[in-house]
């Protein structure tokens, strides 16, 4: 019977479509799933959406939607994203699930029958974006701690956990298991800001909004979004919160403790001090590790539309591909410190590692295997000094690659793999195929420096499966071999002699660096652009200085009367200029208006609209006006146009 490994992600919140940062973990997450797999385990994958809370009732109520259209849409969007990673999950949760909500209800209805919950009323800090509370010390200028946004006062009635019940328990726990947090940094962390430090009982239900699961014994209150969240892994197992956990369901028993969560580093508080404790209350085992990896900046700063510096992963794809955006994720991003991500480092590492080193390799040897071999395998002959130095880097990127993978240092696996690949184009330049190739006497050494190649590029490919698996499948088809396995590599006699290999492809194509960053900075203008109109939007503009009071016998001194434009043209060598002929019903002017710049003449022929009528006349740019046509706006002019049903010369008051 295979060994088990559950690991999950955490549930990527359903407010907003996920950027590079946030999709760096599922792709990290499935490279640790597919290695697992090809180490022998069976492995359970579990993703999903987090779709209750504060915030996306209010992105509702922006739109005019419900809060459950509004996550259905983002949801969807998420997974679609998770699954154009080519990410293998086993299981994808939602929170809105009518099974979770039910648990959900149960293990809080548990909680508070246990005395582990009780009803108070809370006041402090809340932070909406983060779903987050916090006491007046944790709050840094009415900031929040975790995302730096302005924290608002909260007061109102609800329910509490008594989290200190559980605290030493959890301390000695964390002391007796010290890979229960990773990495150490951020177990330095957890302890001494929050466990050491005192906790506080955690406000475990709201009644400021709706959109939550409901306390079915108290149904104006709504089950705090970090409860519901939290407890998706165990209800993606099917947790009944009515059974004992030997009476849970085989599958539960199978897969509980969690092996590994997967989370970003902002969120490790909830994952190893309150996930915990709610384990501890329902009386399940803890995971047996959470993982709290860091961000993705870019270069030095947050990702921010309004600096036009948001990278979404499936954009970034059509650029380079899925593998490629894969391969960046995993190699750019170190083991405890923040990764980087520029358009400039991407290029670089794509057009360097992608297609000079691995591509390169695939398509040269392939080639000349075709050429000099007619696609079919040699047997190798005893081994000169330098094929024994390439068996060496092989085996010395398994032995690597295992260790760093077991220990999560991902990016250090893919780095001595590549350094492997190096290995092998510098092997190609030590032994010249093509120098051999002339000699029919060097034909047998021809043929075992290309074996040696190909079963170097075989090994490659086979531990290339957990990162880039399309092209790693990819180039186990062109070299035509079933051998795919970690168990194949190391014997160095995975290519069947007498077989023959594939045509080669052209597994990533260069990019051309200068062109590639000029459509990314038109990216970033429009970008911009459009947060500043989306900012501009939402502003209340500042009430103007306006003019000195009038009376009302000054107002009745304008005329205002409607009209309809019977003709217009544009007012030669004048560019914002407009000559209309308006019909008053009782008599037909010309009026010259300045909207040229925001008006063709034939678009307003027909409208309706107002006029003052007892303008002084004046001559612009040669041409007589006999009144002016109303219109709002500075830098952007609009006409007031009135119904087609509107009779003509009637005064406005």
């Amino acid at each position: 019977m295979s060994e088990k490994f559950y690991m999950t992600t955490a549930i990527a919140y359903a407010s907003r479509k996920p950027h590079f940062g946030n999709t760096y973990e599922v792709i990290m997450s499935d490279a640790v799933a597919r290695y697992q797999r090809m180490c022998g385990k069976d492995v359970f994958f579990c993703t999903g959406t987090d779709e209750h809370g504060q915030k996306i009732e209010t992105l509702a109520n922006e739109q005019g939607i419900t809060p459950q259209k509004y996550v259905d849409g983002v949801a969807g969007e998420i997974k679609g994203i998770w699954d154009l990673m080519n990410s293998s999950y086993d299981y994808f949760i939602r929170t809105t699930d009518d099974y979770h909500v039910s648990a959900v209800q149960k293990i809080f209805r548990k909680f508070y029958e246990q005395g582990d919950i009780y009803k108070s009323k809370y006041e402090g800090w809340y932070c909406t974006p983060c779903e987050s509370f916090f006491t007046a010390t944790q709050a840094v200028d009415g900031k929040c701690p975790d995302c730096g946004r302005e924290l608002s006062q909260a007061e109102e009635e609800a329910y509490f956990f008594k989290m200190s019940k559980y605290a030493d328990r959890l301390m000695k726990h964390i002391d007796e298991h010290p890979n229960f947090i990773q990495p150490e940094l951020r177990k330095k962390e957890m302890v001494n800001n929050f466990l050491k430090a005192g906790l506080q009982d955690l406000c475990v239900s709201r009644t400021s909004f709706k959109w939550g699961i409901p306390v079915d014994f108290d149904e104006k209150h709504v089950v705090y979004v970090w409860l519901d969240a939290l407890t998706n892994y165990i209800t993606a197992l099917g947790y009944d919160p009515d059974k004992s956990y030997e009476e849970q369901s085989e599958h539960f028993k199978k897969y509980w403790p969690a092996d590994v969560h997967i989370i970003g580093k902002d969120i490790l508080r909830f994952h190893t001090i309150y996930w915990p404790i709610f384990l501890m209350a329902l009386d399940l085992p803890l995971p047996k590790k959470v993982f709290g990896h860091p961000w993705f900046n870019f270069g030095m700063d947050k990702m921010s539309k309004s600096k036009g510096n948001v990278i979404y992963a499936d954009k970034l794809a059509e650029h380079f591909s899925v593998d490629g955006v894969r391969y960046y994720a995993l190699s750019e991003m170190p083991f405890a410190s923040d990764g980087s991500i520029t358009y400039e480092s991407v290029i670089k590492r794509y057009n360097m590692d992608l297609v000079n080193n691995l591509g390169n390799l695939v398509k040269r040897t392939l080639d000349m295997q075709k050429k000099y071999f007619d696609k079919v395998v040699q047997a190798p002959t005893a081994g000169d000094p330098l094929d024994e130095e390439l068996k060496t880097a092989i085996n010395t990127a398994y032995a690597n690659l295992r260790q760093a993978m077991d220990d999560y240092h991902i990016a250090d696996a893919l780095e001595g793999l590549f350094e492997m690949f190096s290995r092998a184009n510098k092997y190609i330049d030590e032994t010249t195929p093509w120098t051999l190739a002339k000699d029919e006497a060097n034909r047998a050494r021809l043929g075992t420096v290309l074996y040696n190649l190909m079963e170097t590029i075989r090994a490659g490919a086979v531990m290339l499966m957990p990162f880039i698996p399309a092209t790693a499948t990819e180039i186990l088809d062109e070299l035509n071999t079933d051998r795919r396995t970690f168990d194949t590599i190391g014997g160095f006699d995975g290519m069947v002699p007498g077989a023959a290999v594939n045509d080669s492809k052209v597994l990533f194509a260069r990019v051309d660096e200068e062109k590639k960053l000029a459509e990314f900075e038109a990216e970033r203008q429009a970008m911009i652009a459009a947060a500043e109109a989306e900012a501009k939007k939402d502003e209340k503009p500042e009430k103007p200085e306006g003019c000195a009071l009038i009376g009302i016998e000054d107002f009745m001194n304008v005329e205002l009367r409607t009209a309809k434009i019977l003709a217009c043209e544009k007012v030669p060598k004048a560019k914002k200029l407009l000559k209309l002929q308006i019909d008053l019903g009782y008599e037909q002017r010309q009026v010259v208006s300045g909207i040229a710049k925001w008006y063709e003449p034939e678009a307003l022929i027909g409208k309706k609209i107002i006029v003052v009528a007892n303008l002084k006349p004046a001559t612009l740019c040669g041409i007589e006006s006999n009144g002016m046509i109303l219109a709002s706006g500075e830098e952007t002019v609009r006409v007031v146009f009135l119904a087609e049903d509107t009779p003509l010369g009637e005064r406005v008051r």
